[in-house]
């Protein structure tokens, strides 16, 4: 093994290895998104740990640490190609899971340099047909399961800052058009999604003392989670051309703001599809009214409107008209 990686860093110039020596964690990696992810961080260099639950779209299913699911499919792929690979099963929804995970990280590689939180799962439903076990479930893989493993991330960053041995960390976020712009038939999701946002935003401010910079990426690929939803958009192209909606198109992005080479971005939402990348301008004070006192209701009416009328009008939600 050490031979192989001696001869394919000898073959690929450093430009083309911008996570080299770096230490990848890199959830629900078993599939689409999560898996372009973990292959594109191992071909730039990283050593990675692949996580990955093996659950249906649904997120029903158990854990299974044979070499046959989906993160040790993916584990192996990695290694095949000459990379270093380990394994997670563990439900980053769970604090003492994603406490495992962080440690897996250090016990096979002796550090961790960047987290990719990308787990999820879908259970679409119009609100007034929504269970609260389907809401329960998507928010807690989706925000929850952003949450823990951030914020056990950060404790070991914290720990290392403290002795003198600032890391200079990332953390990639993953929200979604859904939880920015809105999406009918998953408001839970679109909840979840929208939490992420906010949550970078947080994680930014906070963690940065220790060296840790937090961003998010919106992305528009096909995955398990879209390419039913929106089949007509998510297909590929018929003539083998550029394909747009190839998860790998996103995992550029996510290894950039993954490596060194991102120093002082943070805090920060983009969209990627296709060749595509956009910064997402989120909530901002627009135009304003001011009375110097208390409103009655009844004058609020005109001056409302003319707010509306000053302001840009908003994103349409997917799915709308």
């Amino acid at each position: 093994m050490d031979q192989q990686r001696a001869a394919r860093t000898q073959e690929t110039p450093a430009q083309d290895r911008p996570a080299a020596g770096r230490v990848v964690v890199v959830t629900g990696a078993g599939r689409g998104l999560g898996r372009a992810h973990a292959l594109a961080f191992a071909r730039a260099g990283a050593r990675v740990v692949v996580n990955d639950l093996g659950v249906a779209l649904d997120g029903a299913g158990g854990t299974d640490t044979s070499a046959e699911t989906p993160a040790g499919q993916v584990a192996a792929e990695i290694r095949a190609m000459g990379g270093e690979a380990a394994v997670s099963t563990d439900d980053v929804a769970d604090s003492q899971g994603a406490a495992r995970l962080v440690r897996t990280a250090l016990e096979h590689f002796g550090r961790l340099d960047t987290l990719v939180n990308n787990a999820g799962f879908l259970r679409d439903r119009m609100l007034v047909n929504l269970d609260e076990d389907d809401w329960d479930a998507v928010v807690r893989v989706h925000l929850k399961g952003h949450f823990l493993p951030m914020k056990h991330a950060a404790g070991y960053w914290r720990g290392e800052a403290k002795a003198g041995r600032t890391r200079r960390a990332r953390i990639v976020n993953t929200s979604s058009g859904a939880g920015l712009l809105g999406a009918v038939g998953q408001g839970n999701y679109a909840a979840a999604k929208a939490g992420v946002a906010a949550l970078t935003l947080v994680a930014a401010a906070e963690f940065g003392r220790y060296g840790v910079q937090v961003n998010a990426v919106a992305p528009a690929a096909r995955t398990r989670m879209t390419e039913r939803t929106f089949a007509t958009r998510m297909a590929a192209p018929a003539d083998g051309g550029f394909d747009p909606m190839a998860p790998e198109n996103v995992s550029p992005l996510v290894v950039h703001l993954g490596s060194d080479a991102c120093e002082g971005i943070t805090g920060r939402v983009f969209e990627a599809e296709g060749g595509r990348i956009t910064l997402m301008d989120g909530w901002r004070r627009a135009a304003h009214i001011d009375k110097g006192t208390r409103w009655e209701p009844a004058e609020l009416a005109a001056p409302l409107r003319g707010l509306l009328r000053e302001s840009p009008g908003p994103e349409p939600v997917y799915g709308a008209g």
